[in-house]
């Protein structure tokens, strides 16, 4: 493998089909900033931090578990994280690409980091929930939100090899996706090693980790990544795994999700993927509470109330059967539009005792 610095970017790289120099990305970077569409001039911000003197770019992580913060990425990891994408989904020189991910997100960065590295010829679209709307070219690889993707469904054939990062696939739209010619890989990431360190093909159940990571779990069962070429030290997650091998894993949780009640662990995103083909609105279960239980399973659903079929329950182990059923108008979310499950249930609480 070539060893590649920040500055370096590949003779075939090409954006929006113009071959850029360094030099002429930094030109382009001004103009993007000054007159780019709103979506552009992230990527803007993003090319002027690459080709500065530092070693490193700070990035905003998505705030999944909790407020988002600002951590320092070195450039040498972000060039073998892409790398090792290249390697891992066997996309080197002359890749059609498209990016259509926001680019203050370490995605959508990176998406521009491998384009540049590998010599890929990548276009810019706005990261819209529907980014190949008017859009009739085909793509040799693309990354996208599960939203994107549902909502792209009809166009997705335009899309050889496809990797859906940033929230959980549910099994609704595993299914469909399953259906389609598109080679669709579902990715486990996190800013703290430069996006995506494994993947699996929808309908898979394990991660496979890419070129340069192993990983292990730590005494409370939580997943723990090695990867050297990526992150400085041993990343230590909260995401509760059954590790079959170093390669290999499988997802089970957020380990500050679990709830423990009555002395059962109950995991909350095995139940909602149970749930999830029954209720069309968005919702979660969550631990509340409860002096004989320690907590009690309630599942929080968003909208208007209803009366939930009982057939919505028929998959799920009668430890796993909610309490009760309590709805809220709107979910909080965080800027990237996640679910924020504490602070939500915290909003009902607070509305029920006003």
């Amino acid at each position: 493998m070539h060893h590649h610095e920040s500055g370096f970017v590949h003779p075939d790289f090409r954006l929006n089909g113009f071959r850029l120099s360094a030099e002429e990305l930094r030109k382009l970077a001004y103009d993007l900033i000054k007159e780019g569409e709103p979506h552009e001039k992230p990527v803007g911000d993003f090319l002027l931090d690459w080709f500065d003197d530092r070693d490193y770019v700070a990035i905003r992580t998505s705030g999944t578990t909790g407020t988002p913060k600002l951590v320092r990425i070195k450039k040498e990891h972000m060039v073998n994280s892409a790398m090792a994408t290249a390697d891992f989904f066997n996309e080197h020189s002359h890749t059609k690409a498209l990016l259509c991910l926001p680019a203050q997100y370490v995605a959508g960065k990176m998406m521009l980091v491998r384009a540049m590295i590998n010599g890929w010829k990548l276009d810019m679209a706005p990261p819209v929930s529907n980014p190949l709307e008017g859009n009739d070219k085909v793509y040799d690889f693309a990354a996208m939100v599960p939203l994107q993707a549902e909502h792209s469904f009809e166009k997705l054939g335009q899309v050889k090899k496809l990797i859906l990062g940033g929230g959980r696939v549910s099994p609704s739209l595993a299914a469909k996706l399953q259906t389609l010619s598109t080679e669709i890989w579902e990715t486990y990431a996190m800013t703290e090693t430069v996006t995506h360190i494994a993947a699996k093909r929808i309908g898979e159940v394990a991660f496979t980790t890419l070129p340069g990571v192993s990983v292990s779990t730590d005494a409370r069962g939580c997943l723990v990544i090695h990867a050297p070429n990526v992150a400085d030290t041993t990343v230590v997650t909260n995401d509760l795994a059954t590790v079959q091998d170093a390669e290999h894993f499988i997802w089970q949780g957020r380990v500050d999700n679990v709830i423990n009640s009555g002395g059962i662990k109950l995991y909350p995103e095995q139940i909602e993927e149970k749930l999830s083909s029954f209720i069309s609105q968005r919702f979660f279960v969550h631990g509340i509470q409860d002096d004989i239980l320690g907590e009690r399973l309630v599942l929080v659903v968003e909208g208007e109330p209803y009366i939930i079929s009982s057939d919505a329950y028929i998959a799920l182990d009668k430890y796993e059967k909610p309490k009760e059923v309590l709805f809220v108008a709107q979910f909080a979310e965080t800027g990237t539009g996640k679910i924020q499950r504490s602070e939500t249930v915290k909003i009902l609480f607070t509305e029920e005792r006003a």
